[in-house]
């Protein structure tokens, strides 16, 4: 087995899984700390991470690179999730046909052609894995909405008291009923307390503003 990972032809896929295992275990520690997987998710476009564009049906003026990354579950797997789980089934994938080459013709692969041919026999079963993923993992955590698809939505303040020049935390409700976390400033000189129902009316770099409810027919 040592023979196989280790040979010339064999380096790229030897190299990911060495990666997938440090990446694992920064994962690891991502999971258990918090902040740093979400810091790379929020780098990602919109586009992507928008919770009410389907897998691979994204809007019709999004590039082909963007629909291809949606068909990945990029966006809707943690992408550091979603690299570990790649390198494993590259890395895996590619010994398997290496191994199965060698059998045929009693010796291996060009490393570059066998790397090639890896990735496209890799990409469904990427797919495939992170589909399962996304069907189990909780989707208050994998899922990110579009910072203004919040905009106009009620929430209530559940930590701190949001003023003109501070931020209070609020609870709200997107579209489908999950539930996020965000801080929010008054938009007025109103003392928005703990426990009032609040209406976020923009944001802007993350932080939003928020007024107390208008009215009892709108709720969370």
């Amino acid at each position: 087995m040592w023979n196989l990972i280790t040979a010339p032809e064999n380096t790229v896929f030897g190299v990911a899984l060495m990666l997938m295992l440090m990446l694992g275990l920064l994962e690891l520690v991502s999971l258990l700390s918090g902040g740093f997987t979400d810091f790379i998710d929020n780098l990602l476009p919109d586009s992507l991470t928008d919770a009410h564009a389907e897998v691979g049906l994204d809007a019709a003026d999004a590039g082909v690179f963007i629909r291809f990354l949606s068909w990945l579950y990029v966006g809707k797997v943690p992408l550091l999730m979603l690299t570990v789980v790649f390198l494993a089934v590259f890395g895996i994938t590619g010994l398997l046909v290496q191994t199965a080459f060698a059998a045929v013709a009693g010796s291996y692969l060009n490393g570059w052609l066998a790397a090639a041919a890896t990735w496209f026999v890799c990409l469904p079963l990427v797919r495939g894995t992170a589909a399962a993923l996304y069907k189990i993992m909780p989707k208050d955590e994998t899922t990110a909405v579009a910072q203004n698809s919040l905009v106009g939505r009620v929430g209530v303040v559940v930590i701190g008291e949001a003023r003109q020049d501070s931020a209070a935390q609020v609870r709200v409700k997107d579209q489908f009923g999950q539930q996020h976390y965000v801080m929010a400033q008054a938009d007025t000189e109103d003392v928005l307390k703990q426990g009032d129902a609040v209406l976020l009316v923009s944001a802007d770099g993350g932080m939003f503003k928020a007024i107390a409810n208008p009215s009892g027919s709108l709720t969370d």
